[in-house]
């Protein structure tokens, strides 16, 4: 086992000590002692005679201004600072968790709210990653009623066997679907129309089935059906795939050439496919031979009719519409990344409200078009992409990377293995509660719902905490200004300091520890949406701090040094009782700026949403409890006297016109 010395920890001796031992070191003060005492003889100077000593008054003074210089350095320094974004963050990721949203690592608070161009994906995120049958086209079914008829039987035996999806019922309130979220939508339908398919599935004996994969892109099987009481042969697949297979189609009873339809079936099709619907092509074959259907994989012998057309939907999720436009109102790009057709993500677009009319080719643009642009086009381009369809995982990371180059801050969604590049490389990473576990790894935040909504969220909190942290540096430098001065111009001019050191060192308690805890716990603003993202290079104190604090502090100061002339008597002194006057109203003085600062850049008074701001309630009642006993009990240790009910009126009257003051601005800018 290793031990403490060996590794540098705080049992270890240090060397210089544990190689000479402590007489050395003892040799070694005596030494300079005698150094110095023969140096004060060299210059004349007697050090056994008392007289050449620095008298106790002057030591008192050095020490005097030895302490006005510590607490000037303990009050210049806003050591509070870090604790107060730790803290902001903290409750922030506490907060961000019940709105869906698991932060995985805390810079990403902050970094989020920053966010200048968001990457999201279309299915599960924009949408409700449930589909759905929207119509149903089988040519020969009239009014597309299922009906006891031969042509019915087709239709609901051909869902129910060949496919591998299932239902879960057991729970009344809601159905949850296993298997091929397609497939389930077709089921769904059919238990829409009381047609139990499990039924019909056991029912029905399987003689053979070609499952569906993406190179066939169709799945067949062959049963014997007990509705038709022949063997039939069930296909169902890409339509255009199917169609291919296809001998004749089936038309209200009678049949037609797949020449004569194959134009109105394309038609059709393209209409689904440009309202963002995934389409089903259904067909059948009642097999009156011995001849093998199945060979290599693939259909052979085949003479099928083609039924008909399901399109299914994923729908958009409700709330993603409005936040989006919440999101764009902030100056943020929402940008589509999705692996679908074209026609169906501009589909999507128009949906959410990121795509309209006016938009044109330069807007939208597939992933292999994408790989084949130079770096140099490639970064023109993106500037004004909304829409990247037929996207693979590396063209998302490329994405990433050319929007940062451009200056943007990024966010990207993802969910698989082969989107945590693009989540790692981005400035906040978001990854699907339902995703992979490499992706969530990548990540920076998981959206525990999958859904858009929880992204407009956390870009609120983001820039709700930034918020916070400037109102709290906004408070502890209008406090620094009028401290510091005060402490400078009292120690310079006056024969005792206007406040102590222990004094000084309550204030910055109140500056440091307790208003970080006020001003960080305050709920977030809604109203920061309506703001654009701020600049990277931006200074974290805007010209709007900068003037609140130096006007506000240098008019703390004027009224401070008024009220420090007329305590003074005409010998130039001032009473411990005014002096206690004097502490209390500058705490009290900081103590009503403090709901200035919880206002500032809200545009709303102070007691707005006071209610949800429990954690500045208790810090501004610790504060006035605080100074209360300071004052009345603290004695010398604090150099104060109980004041009067009277003076506690007249301060606490007086000095809340700091707060009246700031409420009067405040309404008459939002008038």
């Amino acid at each position: 086992m290793v031990q403490p010395e060996q590794k540098g920890g705080f049992g270890r001796i240090p060397k210089s000590i544990e190689e000479g031992g402590w007489f050395k070191w003892f040799g070694y003060g005596v030494l300079t002692f005698i150094v110095l005492a023969l140096s004060g003889f060299a210059f004349g100077i007697d050090p056994t005679n008392p007289a050449a000593w620095v008298s106790v008054d002057i030591a008192g003074r050095i020490l005097q201004y030895f302490m006005v210089a510590v607490t000037l350095i303990v009050v210049a320094v806003p050591e509070g600072l870090p604790m107060s974004v730790t803290l902001s963050l903290a409750l922030s990721m506490r907060k961000m968790l019940q709105a869906n949203n698991l932060v995985r690592k805390m810079h990403a608070c902050e970094t989020i709210g920053a966010t200048t161009v968001i990457c999201t994906d279309k299915t599960g995120t924009l949408t409700q990653n449930r589909m759905q049958v929207a119509k149903t086209n089988f040519f020969g079914l009239k009014d597309q009623q299922l009906n006891g008829d031969e042509l019915s039987n087709l239709i609901k035996e051909g869902i129910a066997v060949n496919s591998t999806a299932y239902l879960d019922l057991s729970d009344n309130q809601i159905i949850k679907t296993l298997g091929n979220p397609t497939e389930a939508a077709l089921l769904l339908w059919l238990h829409h129309k009381e047609i139990n398919y499990l039924d019909l599935r056991e029912d029905a004996t399987v003689a053979e089935q070609l499952t569906f994969s993406t190179e066939r892109k169709f799945m067949a099987t062959i049963v014997d059906s007990p509705l038709i009481n022949k063997k039939i042969l069930y296909v169902k697949g890409a339509p255009e795939i199917v169609l291919s297979k296809c001998n004749d189609v089936l038309f209200e009873g009678e049949k037609k050439s797949v020449a004569a339809a194959s134009a109105s079936i394309e038609e059709l099709l393209l209409q689904y496919q440009n309202q963002a619907m995934r389409t089903l092509g259904f067909a059948y074959e009642i097999i009156e031979d011995d001849k093998e259907r199945f060979v290599n994989g693939n259909l052979a012998n085949c003479n099928l009719t083609y039924l008909g057309i399901v399109a299914i939907t994923d729908p958009v999720r409700e709330d993603v519409p409005n936040a989006v436009k919440k999101c764009l109102n902030a100056g943020i790009d929402v940008k589509i990344v999705t692996g679908d057709t074209p026609g169906t993500a501009r589909e999507i677009g128009r949906q959410i409200g990121i795509w309209n009319d006016s938009d044109k080719l330069h807007n939208i643009i597939t992933g292999t078009e994408f790989e084949a642009l130079s770096d140099e086009e490639a970064i023109k381009r993106v500037r004004h992409l909304k829409i990247m369809c037929r996207a693979r995982p590396t063209d998302k990371q490329r994405l990433v990377q050319l929007l940062q180059k451009t200056g943007a801050v990024v966010a990207v969604t993802g969910d698989g293995t082969n989107d945590a590049p693009a989540l790692n490389f981005a400035h906040v990473g978001l990854s699907m509660g339902s995703g992979t576990a490499v992706a969530k790894e990548a990540s920076d935040i998981t959206l525990l719902d999958d859904s858009f909504n929880s992204i407009a969220t956390a870009v609120m909190w983001g820039r709700s905490v930034y918020q916070n942290i400037q109102r709290f540096i906004l408070f502890q430098l209008t406090i620094n200004v009028a401290a510091l001065i005060i402490v400078l111009l009292g120690s310079i001019f006056g024969n005792k300091l206007p406040l102590t050191v222990t004094q000084m060192l309550w204030v910055n308690l109140i500056m440091d520890t307790f208003a970080a805890g006020a001003l960080a716990s305050l709920p977030p603003n809604p109203g920061v949406m309506n703001n654009k993202p701020r600049r990277n290079e931006d200074f974290i104190i805007t010209p709007a701090m900068r003037s609140n604090i130096l006007i506000v502090g240098f008019l703390f100061v004027a009224l401070l040094l008024g009220l420090l002339y007329y305590f003074t008597d005409e010998k130039g002194n001032i009473s411990p009782y005014d002096l206690s006057r004097f502490f209390t109203f500058f705490v009290i003085l900081q103590f009503w700026n403090m709901f200035n600062a919880k206002a500032f850049m809200t545009g709303k008074s102070a007691f707005s949403k006071m209610g949800q701001s429990i954690g500045f309630v208790i810090v501004a009642v610790v504060i006035l409890v605080g100074q209360i006993l300071i004052v009345e009990f603290g004695g010398e240790v604090f150099r104060t006297v109980p004041l009067s009910l009277k003076d506690w009126a007249i301060i606490i009257g007086s000095t809340s016109m700091v707060l009246w003051i700031g409420e009067i601005k405040r309404l008459f800018q939002r008038v």
